[in-house]
């Protein structure tokens, strides 16, 4: 049987036995009742890394970005995003059909920031009665579609001080800002100090099951706590979760310079195959974006189809491109396996 090595996600992650073994014995109460130990030492671990009054223990990244945004904008407001950002891309248009806020996309650059002039032009005058009112700025990083690209310490700060001097909200979603933060040599506190509030996931890179962690000043928290309950995300002994979040913020963070590294090998090698180009200015974390040349005999469905038959699993992303991301699971005779794999079946 041939090995099978998923490379679709850094969600596809095991909890490693550490967690397991914690989420077995985790301390728990009614996180409802703001009473699991577990889920309230989580929130201020959180909140300690990224610098913020309080934090709010959530069930995906999905839903720290809607709680954040619902928090922030009233029906009729507008959030300002890119049009590669997560939020716009991938999240069921919550933030339009549950919460009643205006998305307004300017494009990403090539670099996955949001151009300071698009973003002027992209604010709506509070004194005319035709138009939404801009509310806040919505950030990614890393900026997943742009090629997993790690938002620098210096542009965040310059969208912080844009935000603070038109009257807006700044939001990172950070579902990777510690990859981001790995990448850039820097602590993730300082990517998230522009931020009115940040996200990070638990269960991507950091490989835990489930969840993420909204964070933000007291009040808005607070806020966004109630909204949580509104969205049926008031969970109660979730300390079983949490505890394995825990594990993964004391473990988990440093290792994703593994992944960094191992997303470099396989690029270079996907790099040598004929008909093969790297895109997107990946790897810059852990993030592999290939382009299939146009005279390979292979449309997207086609290639993926071959590859899983060799045991490797990819993802797609547009016509011919390709996403490939590295992770815990994923270890060197992984990347040496699936450039392998693609190199035959291009080869016949």
């Amino acid at each position: 049987m041939k090995p099978r090595y998923d490379f679709r996600s850094d969600t596809v992650t095991q909890p490693t036995q550490a967690m397991r073994d914690a989420m077995a014995t985790a301390e728990v109460g009614d996180d409802v009742y703001e009473e699991d130990p577990t889920v309230i030492r989580l929130e201020q671990a959180a909140a300690h890394l990224m610098g913020k009054e309080s934090g709010l223990f959530v069930t995906s990244g999905t839903m720290g970005n809607l709680l954040a945004v619902l928090a922030r904008c009233g029906r009729g407001d507008e959030a300002i995003m890119g049009t590669e950002g997560h939020t716009m891309l991938h999240e069921a248009g919550g933030v339009s059909a549950l919460g009643g806020v205006v998305i307004h996309t300017i494009p990403n650059q090539l670099d996955g920031t949001l151009a300071l002039a698009d973003l002027q032009r992209a604010l709506r005058s509070a004194d005319d009665i035709h138009e939404p009112h801009s509310r806040m700025v919505i950030l990614e990083n890393t900026q997943n579609a742009c090629g997993g690209l790690p938002l620098s310490v210096d542009y965040t700060a310059q969208v912080g001080r844009f935000c603070q001097q038109n009257g807006l909200n700044l939001h990172i979603d950070g579902a990777r800002i510690f990859n981001a933060a790995i990448a850039l040599g820097v602590k993730a506190e300082r990517l998230a100090a522009p931020a009115d509030s940040v996200t990070f996931c638990l269960s991507k890179g950091l490989c835990a099951p489930v969840g993420s962690v909204l964070c933000g000043e007291r009040d808005f928290i607070k806020q966004a706590r109630r909204l949580r309950k509104m969205l049926g995300g008031g969970m109660r002994q979730a300390g079983v979760l949490a505890a394995a979040g825990l594990v993964a913020l004391q473990t988990m963070i440093d290792r994703l310079s593994e992944d960094h590294r191992r997303a470099r090998q396989l690029g270079e090698a996907l790099r040598a195959i004929p008909g093969v180009s790297l895109i997107k200015n990946s790897p810059a974390t852990n993030m592999v974006f290939i382009h299939l040349a146009e005279d390979l005999p292979y449309d997207n469905a086609g290639f993926i189809k071959a590859l899983a038959e060799e045991g490797v699993l990819i993802g797609d992303t547009a016509p011919r491109e390709f996403r490939l991301v590295t992770h815990h699971d994923l270890d060197d005779e992984a990347m040496e396996y699936c450039a392998a794999a693609i190199q035959r079946i291009l080869e016949k």
